[in-house]
C-alpha cells in the first residue's frame, strides 16, 4: 500500500483506519462483558467487608479470584470507586499500556524505516487492536496488557533507557518484580535474567517480588496462607485443561487424550524440560547478537507454551516476538528471498491471530485438520521460539548478522536502511555481569487466568 504523500492524505487515512477498527470492534466480535473485570470488582468489594477474597464467587458462577494476594492489593483502590469509574480507569490504563508495548517494541523500526512516525505509530495501534488476545484482554478487563508493558519496561531499561538514563537503568528489573508479584507467569523473565547472567537486574526483580510478596503476607496473613498452601494449587478454580482457548502445550496434550484419559504428567514434564532448555539457549544467544527485545521475545513464546494455562488472552505475550519478526524482515534487502520469507511469516501469524479460528473447534476435535487448527496459537508460539531471528545490524551503518537457526549463509550481506536512517534494534548490555466461543459462557476463572 502506498503511503498518502500529504499530511492531509495520512490523516485521513489514518482515520479511516481508526473508524474501521472500532466499528469491528463493537459489532463483529462477540464481547466479554468484562467478565474478568467483575470478579476483581466483586471480589476486593467482599474482601473489604470482611469476607475471605479467596471464598469469593461470580454469582452465577463456580469463578472466583486466583491472583496472589498483592494483586488484591493492589485492586483493593476499585472499592473507592463505583462500577462505572473502575471500568473506564481499567480501560484508560489498557491504553497507556498499549503505548508503552508499542514503544519499546516498535520505536527502533519505526525510526528507521518511516520518515512519518505517528503515521506508523497510528497503522501499528490499529493493527495491535485487532489481535484477539488484545481484543480478549481489553473485553474481558484483564491485567495482560499491563503485566506486559511492565515487562518490557524492563527491556527498555537494560537497553535504550541504560543509554539514555544511567540512573534509571539500574531499576531494571523492577517491573518483572511487580509484574511477578501480581501473577505468577511472569517469573519466568527473572529467569531469563539469570540465564543472560543479569545479576543486579535479577537480584532488583527477585528482592521486588519478594518483598511485594511478604508485604501481603504482612497486610493479608489469612488470605497469603490460604493462597500459597491451597488456592494456587487448585486447578479446578481456572477451568478445564481440555479447553480450546487454554493454547499452552498441557492444554494440547489435554485435547488430545480427551476423554479418554488425562494428560501424562510425565510426558508434559518432558515436554516443559525441553522447552526450557530450547529457550534458555536461545535466550543467550539473542543477548550474545546484542537483540535484547528478541531475548524478551523468545522468553515471553516460552511462557505461553510452558504455563499449565494459557488462554488466549494470555497470548499478549507474543507480541514482541512479532514485533521482532517483522523487524528482521525489513531489515533484508528489498527484494531478497529472506525479506518475503520473513514478512510473509510476520503477517501470517498475525493474521491467525486475529482469526479466532480455533474456535471451530470448539465443540468438536475435527480429528487430524482439529489437530492442527484448534492448536494453531500453540504452534505459532513453538515456531517462534524454535525459528525466530535474533539477528541485528552490527552497527549503524553496518551488515546485517543473523545468529538464528533460520539464517541462510551468505543472504543479506547489507542492511536495508541509509546509513542517516539506521539505528541499532537494541545493545547488549551486562552480558559479563479464559476466553470462550464468541457467545458462550466463559469456561475458566474470570481473574484468573
Amino acid at each position: 500500500m502506498r503511503i498518502p504523500s500529504t499530511t492531509r492524505g495520512r490523516v485521513i487515512v489514518a482515520l479511516a483506519m481508526s473508524a474501521v477498527v472500532v466499528f469491528f470492534l463493537t459489532t463483529v466480535p462477540f464481547h466479554r462483558n468484562w467478565f474478568d473485570l467483575h470478579v476483581y470488582y466483586g471480589a476486593v468489594d467482599h474482601w473489604i467487608d470482611g469476607r475471605p477474597i479467596y471464598d469469593y464467587l461470580k454469582p452465577g458462577t463456580h469463578y472466583g479470584f486466583t491472583y496472589p494476594p498483592f494483586a488484591a492489593l493492589c485492586m483493593l483502590p476499585m472499592t473507592l470507586v463505583g462500577w462505572h469509574s473502575a471500568l473506564a480507569i481499567s480501560q484508560l490504563m489498557n491504553v497507556a499500556a498499549a503505548a508503552v508495548i508499542l514503544y519499546v517494541c516498535l520505536d527502533a523500526t519505526i525510526r528507521r524505516e518511516s520518515r512519518h512516525r505517528w503515521f506508523a505509530y497510528a497503522v501499528a495501534a490499529c493493527m495491535l487492536a485487532l489481535l484477539e488476545p488484545v481484543r480478549d484482554t481489553v473485553s474481558f478487563g484483564q491485567v495482560n496488557l499491563l503485566l506486559l508493558a511492565l515487562v518490557l519496561a524492563d527491556c527498555w531499561l537494560l537497553t535504550a533507557g541504560r543509554e539514555r538514563f544511567p540512573a534509571l537503568g539500574r531499576l531494571a528489573g523492577l517491573g518483572i518484580g511487580l509484574a511477578a508479584a501480581i501473577k505468577l507467569t511472569p517469573a519466568i523473565f527473572i529467569c531469563y535474567l539469570l540465564v543472560t547472567r543479569r545479576w543486579r537486574a535479577a537480584g532488583v526483580a527477585a528482592a521486588v517480588a519478594s518483598g511485594a510478596t511478604l508485604l501481603a503476607a504482612w497486610a493479608a496473613p489469612t488470605a497469603s496462607r490460604t493462597y500459597w498452601t491451597d488456592a494456587m494449587w487448585n486447578t479446578d478454580r481456572v477451568g478445564s485443561l481440555a479447553y480450546i482457548s487454554n493454547q499452552s502445550w498441557q492444554g494440547m496434550l489435554a485435547r488430545l487424550t480427551e476423554p479418554v484419559a488425562e494428560p501424562s504428567r510425565a510426558v508434559w514434564a518432558i515436554g516443559v524440560l525441553l522447552l526450557m532448555w530450547l529457550w534458555a539457549r536461545r535466550a543467550r544467544q539473542a543477548v550474545a547478537a546484542g537483540n535484547e527485545l528478541a531475548g524478551f521475545a523468545l522468553t515471553g513464546a516460552a511462557a505461553c507454551l510452558v504455563s499449565p494455562v494459557t488462554w488466549v488472552h494470555h497470548l499478549v505475550w507474543l507480541i514482541p516476538a512479532l514485533a521482532v519478526l517483522a523487524d528482521s524482515g525489513l531489515r533484508a534487502a528489498p527484494g531478497d528471498h529472506r525479506r518475503r520469507r520473513l514478512l510473509t511469516w510476520a503477517l501470517a501469524s498475525y493474521a491467525i491471530l486475529c482469526s479466532s479460528m480455533v474456535w471451530l473447534w470448539r465443540w468438536n476435535d475435527g480429528g487430524a485438520p482439529g489437530f492442527l487448527g484448534g492448536n494453531a496459537y500453540v504452534w505459532i508460539a513453538l515456531l517462534l521460539l524454535l525459528l525466530l531471528p535474533l539477528g541485528r545490524a552490527s552497527s549503524e551503518d553496518g551488515p546485517y548478522e543473523d545468529s538464528g537457526p533460520s539464517a541462510t549463509m551468505g543472504a543479506c550481506a547489507h542492511a536495508t536502511a541509509s546509513p542517516s536512517k539506521s539505528v541499532p534494534v537494541s545493545r547488549q548490555s551486562e552480558q559479563s555481569a479464559s476466553p470462550t466461543q464468541p457467545g458462550s459462557k466463559p469456561a475458566r476463572s474470570g481473574s484468573g487466568g
